[in-house]
């Protein structure tokens, strides 16, 4: 495994790139420590498997460095990276029986063949092979040759890190679950420097232990999946993240409050104090799981009109009109909903204040 620095990258697919725009990545500046769980997060497009490809030695950055442990890299092409890497698609050799697709990455490196046995046993044990050893790869399913995939990736221990590029998406939904819950026991139980990427917050979140949220080249946030969906540093991290994403109403301030046309909601002191040096453009984020919805008026709560309801099982989707602006409620199922005029209150302390769609903090915190 590795220490993983990534110094000032940018790539463009283009000759001659100068403006922003132009490059699929835009000065990516991150540190993996060895043995860690991370993910790259983000909508098709955004540059996940461009950053993936410049780890792995399968491009060149068109500017800025790679480094494993200290040691640049950034010229080596794969072979010298020590890199594994699980593609979205299984490739294997379907001629080949299960035990020979996972022992072939150790019998290329001339591992002994005791050595092959046992590291091969205990992959497929933890990927629930064990009872398709002997079976050729050609007649399985397509998790089962995903599994296998992934356990090629697996077998070698001496890797400085193994890359999954959204490695779930042949795979039948009943059955990711199952197989993000492998590869966290996977991370647990060997202790390899895994970088997972996908559009799916859901396989994220769950997996990883530090969250890369990626957008148009850019690396807008990282951090913990509780910091991600509590403090989203950035809007689109908070549209992105939860199901449905943060609510965000456009507002001018008047002392401690947010007026959204008219509506007055209150805010705690230290965030309307952000509001001093902030930009043009001020709104406040609430998450919709914190939204309260009220069937009759409540102290400090303001009215709204209800524009449609989504029962999930679990809980209801509230889509609500607040003085022309929408925004979502996430309510228990068993909570009753007016019919059409309910009273919304703001927990003042899950309020964020936004400035020009980034965060506003105070200086210093974290």
């Amino acid at each position: 495994m590795a220490r993983i620095d990534l110094k000032q990258i940018a790539h463009s697919y283009h000759d001659g790139a100068q403006k922003p725009e132009d490059f699929a990545l835009r000065r990516v500046h991150e540190s993996w420590d060895d043995g860690g769980a991370y993910a790259l997060l983000g909508p098709s497009g955004c540059g996940k498997t461009t950053l993936l490809n410049i780890i792995s030695g399968l491009l060149t950055p068109s500017r800025g460095s790679v480094f494993f442990d200290g040691q640049d890299v950034t010229a080596l092409p794969p072979e010298n990276r020590n890199i594994a890497q699980v593609f979205q698609f299984p490739v294997l050799y379907d001629t080949m029986t299960v035990f020979g697709n996972l022992a072939f990455p150790l019998r290329n490196r001339g591992v002994d063949t005791e050595q092959i046995r046992q590291r091969v046993n205990e992959v497929a044990d933890i990927l629930d092979l064990t009872t398709h050893l002997k079976k050729k790869a050609s007649g399985l399913s397509a998790d089962v040759k995903q599994k296998i995939s992934l356990g090629r990736g697996l077998v070698r221990s001496d890797v400085a890190a193994i890359l999954f590029d959204e490695p779930l998406t042949v795979i039948d939904p009943q059955l990711k679950w199952h197989l993000r819950c492998k590869l966290k026991q996977i991370h647990e139980r060997l202790k390899l420097t895994l970088i997972y990427v996908t559009h799916d917050q859901v396989e994220a979140l769950t997996f990883a232990d530090r969250v890369m949220v990626m957008h148009g080249g850019k690396m807008l946030q990282a951090g913990a999946p509780e910091d991600l969906f509590e403090k989203p540093e950035h809007k689109f991290v908070g549209y992105f993240i939860g199901s449905p994403g943060m609510n965000f109403l456009s507002c001018i301030l008047d002392g401690n409050i947010a007026r959204v046309n008219g509506a007055a909601i209150e805010l705690a002191d230290a965030t309307a104090a952000l509001a001093k040096k902030a930009g043009q453009k001020l709104e406040i984020g609430i998450r919709p799981t914190y939204l309260k919805v009220h069937s009759n008026k409540q102290p400090g709560s303001i009215a709204a009109t209800i524009k449609n309801v989504e029962d999930q099982g679990s809980f209801k989707i509230v889509t609500l009109i607040l003085n022309q602006q929408t925004l979502r409620a996430r309510i228990p199922e068993d909570q009753p909903i007016p019919d059409k005029k309910a009273w919304l209150s703001f927990p003042t302390q899950k309020i964020r204040l936004y400035a020009d769609g980034q965060l506003l903090r105070a200086q210093g915190a974290s």
